[in-house]
């Protein structure tokens, strides 16, 4: 798309087919792959694939190749390259340390101490986000005051890998340069899916579900889809924000807080974390887990034995159910894992996405053409979860019936912002959205998305839930000013 190009300029990338693939064994995250591609691309969008692989073998190494590190390192050599960081204070110790979950984080001797120059100068980017990309220079020291002597690795140099500067005024006001349609294909491309690969809009409409969680703080969602949809790929690797869980066993200590280290959990660090193949996941303790979910999941907040954090990761199931359960009006949520499956966890999700509605990923579905980079895009969605006025807006569009249910009705205005964000970065009041396109874009597949959680709840609990006054969602319509 031209346009794009021209509005754009400088964050728009061509993807294609073969590149696709060529990163994909690669196995690099979308949003360094298009970094790369802009890099050792020329005017045309031709790329320079032995010049992208020169860089990778000298700057983005494997898991396999950190041995040969540790081993450069214990030979008095310093090691330089570019890799995901987490850093963090312990408070026992009162030193600053870093582990690199890439390559197995300290389990594996891939951690240490940070120096105290390099938390000097950049504590407000290690610190202050969960987890970071940067240029890492590392080397091995002895602590000799220890007997016998300990060895460990320490950082001494830190450059972050920070290639774009989000300009959200200037995003927004690109977004008055597209109709709503443009704009629908601009957001699947941008997450490397071709639009053309659709057949109706509405198929594209249910897509953009996934992102919510991207733009919106604590949304949980729930999608069953059949295999091969994609659900996986979006949250695992667009954005370096999310974190998909998809094997082993998940702890207390692991999601939500570690009393023995004092540090949040993965929901703690994350704009979301999504759990893949959720009939097969394990839970320690699940009934620990489930009370602390549903305390969390309503108010946002993680307590520990001796704290309390406020976080707002979405939370994310993701499972796969088969073609004789495409159908809303009967129990889908059988095919989840028990610690969701309560009617009082299950109440707390905002709403479901019909991964049914999705088509299956195919060749064609494979992003074509011009489109933004997908690292610049989900930092833009990452930033546009601080926007709050959205959640003005949205309340200004929407009449709310009287003594409407408080959980139907958070649900419907918290995913109504968050297609606002997705769809109208640019509307500053109601009247910079058409009232019919608020209302086919925001509210109804918000209102759709939450009657399919009340369904199940009906269903499991018809008791509680399949009763005049809770059995369907609140009339909420458009307030026309």
């Amino acid at each position: 798309m031209e346009k794009l190009r021209e509005v754009f300029s400088d964050m728009v990338v061509l993807k294609n087919p073969e590149r696709t693939k060529f990163f994909s064994d690669l196995s690099l995250p979308s949003y360094m792959r298009d970094w790369l591609v802009m890099k050792f691309s020329d005017d045309v969008g031709n790329i320079d694939y032995d010049g992208v692989t020169r860089y990778i073998k000298q700057y983005i190494p494997n898991r396999e190749d950190y041995e040969q590190f540790k081993l450069q390192m214990v030979n008095g050599d310093m090691v330089r390259f570019l890799a995901r960081i987490r850093v963090s204070v312990d408070i026992k110790t009162g030193k600053t340390i870093f582990e690199l979950p890439d390559f197995g984080g300290t389990k594996t001797g891939a951690g240490g101490e940070v120096s105290n120059d390099v938390i000097y100068n950049w504590q407000d980017t290690l610190l202050r986000e969960s987890e970071n990309w940067g240029i890492l220079d590392l080397v091995w020291e002895q602590d000799f005051l220890k007997k016998p002597p300990r060895g460990f690795i320490k950082m001494i140099g830190y450059q972050p890998f920070c290639p774009y500067n989000i300009d959200l005024d200037y995003y927004r006001e690109a977004r008055r340069s597209f109709t709503t349609e443009e704009w629908l294909d601009i957001l699947i491309s941008a997450v490397d899916y071709n639009p053309q690969g659709y057949e109706t809009e509405e198929q594209k409409l249910y897509f953009i579900r996934r992102l919510l969680p991207f733009v919106e703080r604590r949304i949980n969602l729930i999608e069953l889809a059949p295999m091969g949809t994609g659900k996986s790929y979006v949250y695992e690797k667009i954005s370096k924000r999310g974190w998909l869980v998809s094997s082993g066993t998940i702890t207390r200590a692991s999601l939500l807080y570690d009393n023995n280290k004092r540090t949040g959990g993965l929901i703690t660090q994350f704009d979301y974390v999504a759990f893949d193949e959720i009939q097969s996941l394990k839970f320690e303790q699940p009934q620990q887990i489930q009370a602390a979910l549903k305390s969390y999941m309503e108010f946002g907040e993680v307590k520990g034995f001796d704290t309390q954090i406020v976080a707002d990761a979405g939370i994310i199931i993701l499972g796969n159910i088969d073609a004789k359960k495409f159908n809303s009006a009967i129990n889908m949520v059988d095919e989840i894992n028990p610690v969701f499956r309560e009617p009082a966890i299950l109440d707390r999700f905002h709403g479901f996405i019909p991964g049914w509605e999705i088509p299956r990923f195919h060749t064609g579905i494979i992003a074509n053409g011009w489109a933004l980079n997908t690292e610049y895009f989900a930092e833009v969605l990452h930033e546009l979860r601080d926007e709050l006025k959205f959640s003005a807006l949205v309340d200004s569009c929407l009449d709310v019936p009287p003594k409407s249910d408080q959980r139907d009705v958070t649900a419907i205005t918290r995913l109504c912002t968050g297609f606002t964000k997705l769809l109208f970065p640019h509307a500053e009041t109601q009247t910079d959205i058409k009232p019919e396109e608020f209302v086919k874009y925001c509210l109804e597949p918000a209102k759709s998305m939450r009657a399919i959680i009340k369904q199940q709840l009906c269903i499991l609990a018809p008791q509680e839930f399949d009763v005049p006054g809770k059995r369907d969602i609140p009339n909420i319509q458009y307030r026309y000013s």
